[in-house]
């Protein structure tokens, strides 16, 4: 499966409606409309948050798989049609890392440091620091650190897409940050 990182513009909201009535009617135009607007910005997602090429490919895959099926069973959604594809994303994302083993990880993690030269390990070792401290974070923090910092989106952008007040977005990400910097100078201590 191949999926686009190029940007494209997302679906403006006058217009949603409509275009998810013809996608619960499963017209393939929508489809692909809906597809090619929202996947770009699920694999960066995805990417950011595993790292993983693969993964990040299976992630969007199974996003709209999961949201086909939810048009099929008649439960899809009615309007906020970015916020629901990423949040079955965000979901398939922290139902891999519930059944990721820990050994495997430090295995690949130490084979592929050693084929390295020693500056993009130093650099490999980092980006996994970051992403292992998204981790620990709340989902609602992971969730406006990717859209807010990852995907480049307004505060105004990432409220409506969480179904939240701006200043709680705000506050969110504040305390976001305060996390990370807390969870990577442990890291940086060690």
């Amino acid at each position: 499966m191949s999926v686009s990182t190029s940007y494209k513009m997302r679906i403006p909201v006058t217009e949603e409606q409509g275009l998810l009535q013809r996608a619960a009617q499963f017209n393939r135009q929508a489809l692909a409309q809906i597809y090619d607007a929202y996947s770009p910005g699920i694999y960066r997602y995805a990417m950011r948050l595993l790292g993983d090429t693969t993964l990040a490919e299976d992630c969007v895959a199974d996003t709209f798989s999961r949201f086909l099926k939810s048009l099929h069973n008649k439960q899809g959604p009615r309007d906020h049609l970015q916020a629901y594809l990423f949040r079955i994303a965000h979901n398939w994302i922290v139902d891999h890392y519930r059944s990721w083993q820990e050994t495997s990880q430090l295995d690949e993690a130490l084979r592929s440091e050693t084929d390295l030269p020693e500056n993009e390990a130093a650099k490999h070792i980092r980006q996994r620091q970051v992403r292992d401290a998204i981790r620990r974070l709340s989902p609602d923090q992971q969730k406006v650190v990717a859209l807010k910092f990852l995907e480049e989106w307004s505060n105004e952008e990432v409220a409506n897409a969480l179904g939240k007040p701006v200043g709680a977005v705000k506050s969110i990400q504040h305390r976001a940050l305060e996390s990370l910097r807390k969870f990577l100078s442990e890291k940086d201590c060690r």
